[in-house]
């Protein structure tokens, strides 16, 4: 056996890990186990579909694509017609004039922040906005404000103090909050915008799939797409598959191309992720061959999916744990258990009972904010939820 000898962590580094452990939030990976599904975000069960899977394999064959992947960036040798054509699908069915596909959503956000603001510009974000979006920030030359979470007289009042002269102001929120589960009023938030002459964008990532029909999202199902400046959407939750998509005009994606490095530099997605999303848009639409497998599959998915969003709310109000819940009327739901070592304590007994619970731990959130964060799906049974809250119950007595 080979043994290698390596160069030890940097002092500064190792203080930091030291530093983790000593308050009980240090990360590490963990194999995948056979527990009850609370922590994925595959809220329709589409990652899990052997069908969607045929689909995308059977695209492959059809079109004779034998590539395992792109080659190269899409400015180069990356762009497979399936790029134009999965994109010319995205603009279609969400209403807009262009989607450029990005590997992640993540990519999206970094992209799309530290391009489009300008130095002399403003971006105003939700105090509890997404990681992702908020590295973005940082690398953007624009001045940048955070206001109160969903609150629109925090909005308003920040607002007219940065009206600067020659400054565009950018004005970014969540649809689906992803350590909340909550929603801002993006109606009050676009008329707000529009007041003010603002962009106002719009990250969808846990709303495209579970919210409005089709799965639309919840800016088309409140009618408010040709009043948002960008929406980004991505594949990895509720549609089950990989990469994202930044929606808004032909001018938006011109600049993108041209400026987003996230999309510029780095290798583009494979033909069969491109694939996978072409099935599954293909569902969430209607059926290419004509059946009607599609309409069938997302409706009696996000029905389910929404019967057991309200059974979980139903069940929470017959116990006590109501006041420590966030309320949601998404399939996000967190229970705020504060301190690291306790909310930690509860998820490894819920794991140890069998469902997959997970805790999310500071500083993921704010300290004294730790929780643990319940996904729902379609495949979630009455039995389950009734069994992981009766267990939430027991549990936090003990530690309260």
């Amino acid at each position: 056996m080979s043994i290698f000898v390596l160069m030890n962590l940097p002092k500064k580094l190792t203080i930091k890990l030291k530093s983790r452990k000593e308050t009980n939030c240090l990360r590490s990976l963990k194999a995948p186990a056979s527990l009850v599904d609370f922590s994925s975000n595959d809220y329709l069960g589409f990652a899990k579909s052997e069908e969607i899977f045929d689909k995308a394999h059977q695209l492959l064959v059809d079109r004779n694509i034998k590539q395992n992947g792109a080659t190269g960036s899409r400015l180069l040798s990356g762009n497979h017609l399936l790029n134009t054509e999965v994109e010319a699908l995205l603009s279609d069915f969400h209403q807009t004039q262009s989607a450029t596909i990005f590997n992640s959503g993540y990519d999206a956000n970094i992209g799309f922040f530290s391009a489009v603001p300008q130095r002399g510009d403003v971006i105003l974000y939700d105090e509890f906005i997404h990681a992702s979006i908020r590295d973005g920030i940082q690398l953007s030359n624009a001045k940048s404000f955070k206001f109160k979470h969903n609150s629109l007289n925090s909005l308003d009042e920040i607002l007219k103090r940065v009206q600067y002269d020659n400054s565009d102001i950018y004005v970014v929120t969540e649809a689906v909050f992803s350590m909340d589960g909550d929603s801002p009023d993006l109606v009050q938030f676009s008329k707000i915008c529009q007041k003010n002459k603002a962009f106002l964008i719009v990250d969808e990532a846990h709303a495209v799939g579970v919210f409005g029909k089709n799965g639309v999202g919840i800016v088309q199902e409140l009618d408010l797409q040709h009043h948002v400046f960008a929406r980004i959407i991505t594949f990895g939750k509720g549609l089950g598959c990989h990469g994202a998509a930044i929606l808004g005009s032909n001018d938006l994606q011109q600049y993108l191309v041209n400026f987003a490095r996230s999309f510029i530099y780095t290798t583009a997605l494979s033909p069969h992720s491109l694939a996978t999303i072409n099935r599954v848009y293909d569902i969430l639409n209607v059926g290419s061959d004509g059946s009607d497998f599609g309409w069938n599959c997302i409706e009696n998915s996000q029905e389910k999916l929404q019967k057991n969003i309200q059974f979980f709310n139903s069940e929470i109000e017959k116990t006590d744990l109501k006041n420590i819940f966030i309320e949601s009327n998404s399939a996000i739901h967190c229970c705020v258990i504060a301190g690291n070592e306790k909310v930690k304590l509860i998820s490894e007994q819920l794991q140890e009972k069998g469902f997959d619970v997970r805790a999310i731990l500071s500083p993921t959130v704010k300290e004294n904010q730790e929780r643990l964060r319940f996904c729902l799906h379609r495949y979630n049974s009455k039995e389950e939820i009734s069994e992981v809250l009766q267990l939430l119950t027991t549990f936090t007595k003990k530690v309260f």
